[in-house]
C-alpha cells in the first residue's frame, strides 16, 4: 500500500538513499533540503526547502507533504550538521547549533508527525543517530551528545505513542561512504576503516535498507530499538 513519507535532509548521502529507496518501494515521498537546489533530490521525490531549526519551516514542510500526499505516515529524521572541534576550542555557538539541528530539529519534526499519526492511529518514526552516540568520539562532543539525545527522545516517544500503533526507532550508522568522506585522504580512510571489524566503509544504501525495514509492516513489533549499521564498530555498546 502506498504511504505518505517525509525524509528530512534528503538531498545527499544517507537521506538521498533513503528517499530513493522509498520511491522505489512505491511510496509517495517528500524530501527536505536546505542548501543546493530541488534538483539535488532523487527523481520522484517532492522537494521541500526546510531548515529543521525553524519551527515555521517544519510546519510548512509538513503542510506541503500533506497537500501532495496526505497525512505523513512515515517520518525519517535525517537532517543535521557537524561542527567538530576539541572541547576547549568549541564555542557555545558550535554546541547550540549542532544540538538545534540534530536533536531539537528531530524533536520538532517528530512532534509534528505525531500529531498526524495519532489521528491515523498508525505511523513509523525513524531517527538517524550515529555510532558515536554510543562510543563517543574525540572532537565531537557536541555531535555525539546530540546523537545520544536522539536515543532518549526515541525511547520516550516509543512509550508515549505505542498504544496508538506508532513505532519510534533509531538507526545508528557507522562510517558511511558519502560526499563528506570523498575529501579524506587514503590514509584517513584506511584509519577509519581500520576501526571497523568488517574493515570497510558502509554504503548509504545499506543504511536505507535498515530504515525501510523499520518502516515496514514486518517491523510492527519493533519499537524503542537502536539498530546499528556500523560494521560492528559499536559492538557491545
Amino acid at each position: 500500500m502506498t504511504r505518505s513519507v517525509l525524509v528530512t535532509g534528503a538531498s545527499k548521502g544517507i537521506g538521498y538513499a533513503v528517499a530513493a529507496a522509498f520511491v522505489a518501494a512505491g511510496d509517495q515521498v517528500a524530501g527536505t533540503y536546505l542548501s543546493g537546489s530541488p534538483d539535488d533530490l532523487p527523481a520522484g521525490v517532492l522537494p521541500v526547502r526546510c531548515d529543521v531549526s525553524k519551527a515555521d519551516d517544519v510546519e510548512a514542510a509538513f503542510a506541503a507533504a500533506e497537500e501532495a500526499h496526505g497525512r505523513v505516515e512515515v517520518l525519517v529524521s535525517n537532517a543535521g550538521l557537524t561542527r567538530d572541534g576539541l572541547l576547549l576550542r568549541m564555542s557555545d555557538e558550535d554546541l547550540y547549533g549542532v544540538l538545534d539541528a540534530n536533536l531539537v530539529g528531530a524533536f520538532r519534526v517528530a512532534k509534528r508527525a505525531a500529531s498526524s499519526m495519532l489521528r491515523l492511529k498508525k505511523g513509523r518514526i525513524i531517527l538517524l543517530s550515529s555510532v558515536v552516540a554510543l562510543t563517543g568520539n574525540a572532537g565531537q562532543t557536541n555531535y555525539a551528545a546530540a546523537k545520544a539525545g536522539l536515543v532518549g527522545l526515541a525511547r520516550s516517544l516509543a512509550r508515549e505513542l505505542a498504544s496508538r500503533g506508532i513505532t519510534v526507532n533509531v538507526v545508528a550508522p557507522g562510517p558511511i561512504a558519502t560526499a563528506m568522506t570523498e575529501n579524506l585522504s587514503d590514509a584517513q580512510l584506511a584509519g577509519l576503516s581500520g576501526q571497523v571489524p568488517l574493515a570497510r566503509m558502509g554504503t548509504p544504501e545499506e543504511v536505507a535498507a535498515a530504515v525501510l525495514f523499520l518502516a515496514s509492516e514486518q517491523a510492527g513489533y519493533v519499537t524503542g530499538a537502536v539498530v546499528p549499521v556500523d560494521g560492528g564498530m559499536g559492538m557491545g555498546h
